[in-house]
């Protein structure tokens, strides 16, 4: 079984930081004048309509990209193979495990994008008069997040905690001037 497991969470590293990188930027963008103040209070309604939209767009943007890299993988195989049909391969089991594959990969994504929309606004919406709180914390979980990757893939961890840092600032600011909520 942790075989198992170091195996998924080796092949999903992808999905799952993409989906908590899109969470955190999608509450950003989409609240961000709510969580300066200069909107309607963070509520848990809009906290959950934020995190469906993010689930939403990481399902579909997720899905497409990853299972269209898995068929490419194939109809290049079936090339290299000299196959007489270009998308063999993709007709055979291999192409229905590319399409569970990249179902996989979108559950992960989804529930990673929801959770990393939905937590920091949730703060937010239990400590209205302290919503910028909210800004805080997900800048902080995108800079947490870089160190993290910053350690495990042996790069700087400050670098990469700065650029994400920074990324989320950057993209709260364009939230305020957007004012979406």
């Amino acid at each position: 079984m942790p075989r198992l497991l170091r195996s998924l969470a080796a092949g999903s590293t992808l999905p799952l930081v993409l989906g908590l990188v899109d969470g955190l930027l999608n509450a950003l963008t989409l609240a961000a004048a709510s969580l300066v103040g200069k909107g309607a209070p963070v509520g848990y309604h809009l906290a959950v309509r934020v995190g469906l939209a993010s689930l939403t767009t990481a399902a579909f943007a997720v899905f497409v990209a990853d299972y269209a890299d898995r068929r490419s993988h194939l109809m290049r195989a079936s090339r290299q193979l000299n196959m007489t049909q270009p998308g063999q391969l993709a007709a055979t089991r291999l192409g229905r495990q590319a399409m569970a594959r990249s179902a996989l990969a979108t559950a992960i994504a989804c529930t990673a994008s929801f959770t990393g929309a939905v937590v920091p606004l949730l703060v937010g919406a239990a400590l209205p008069g302290l919503s910028w709180m909210v800004v805080v914390l997900a800048v902080g979980t995108l800079a947490a997040l870089g160190a993290a990757l910053g350690r495990l893939f042996a790069g700087s961890s400050l670098r990469w905690a700065v650029v994400l840092g920074c990324g989320g600032v950057a993209v709260t600011w364009i939230g305020v001037w957007l004012h979406i909520t």
